[in-house]
């Protein structure tokens, strides 16, 4: 009798994971909403009396919205709904990377970007970036999806954790962060104190017009714009580099 309920046992669960393998829904195409959050506190000197003051009277983040499309292999990250809230930001109403739109063709390493820089607008030419991952056993849910942690250094000395679903095969990512085996849903850079989280997902049609190539800008390449935002910004101290990695992300 034991024996037969142990294979009867057996037997109902190779059904559920065979049902449940069945049910499983691989996206390739839909709409990604991620939230944007910036320390804002971090970007200001401590001890400033000024700053301090400052502090008082603004919110510790500022949240922005960008949405992901993505069909296939092709992907396009642009602004997405507005934060009311950041018209109360006197400083950081208009900070880098606000503006940003990104389009990859995945399967041929293929990025153009379109960034605003001290209000000139370029028109960034280049491969997609290569990321050397790390992938950990760490997991969390991030919009309803389970993902897997990775971690990578780029630019020399940024620390990234990404978080990724293999359920959407579409192998991007908001700004230019891609490379893993599946979409990453969320991003952190701790030492910059700035994260992107997707908060929805939605399995909706991606039309071409919707995945249309930026073409507005200055052509430059990202070598020849990091070297010309090193010229521009050589007398700016410290800051210089926070603006410079901001840019460049």
């Amino acid at each position: 009798m034991k024996a037969i309920q142990y294979i009867f046992l057996c037997c109902l669960l190779t059904a559920v994971a065979q049902l449940k393998a069945q049910n499983t829904i691989f996206l390739s195409e839909g709409k990604i909403e991620f939230e944007k959050k910036l320390n804002l506190y971090s970007q200001m000197d401590e001890g400033d009396s000024w700053n301090d003051l400052q502090k008082k009277t603004m919110p510790k983040f500022k949240t922005t919205y960008f949405d992901l499309l993505f069909s296939k292999n092709k992907t396009i990250y642009q602004p997405g709904r507005e934060n009311p809230d950041n018209n109360k930001l006197i400083f950081f109403s208009n900070s880098i990377a606000d503006e940003n739109v990104v389009y990859a063709e995945l399967d041929s390493s293929k990025s153009i970007s379109q960034k605003k820089v001290f209000e000139q607008v370029f028109l960034i030419q280049d491969s997609t970036r290569q990321i050397q991952w790390k992938i950990t056993d760490e997991t969390r849910v991030i919009a309803g999806f389970q993902c897997r942690r990775a971690n990578a250094i780029i630019m020399d000395s940024v620390y990234v954790v990404a978080f990724y679903t293999d359920d959407i095969i579409t192998a991007g990512g908001p700004e230019s962060f891609s490379g893993l085996p599946g979409m990453i849903l969320g991003v952190s850079l701790p030492h910059q104190h700035v994260t992107w989280f997707a908060t929805k997902v939605s399995a909706a049609p991606v039309t071409a017009a919707q995945l249309k190539v930026p073409a507005k800008g200055k052509k430059v390449t990202n070598t020849s714009l990091k070297e010309q935002l090193k010229e521009r910004m050589k007398d700016w101290g410290k800051y210089a580099q926070k603006n410079l990695e901001a840019v460049m992300l």
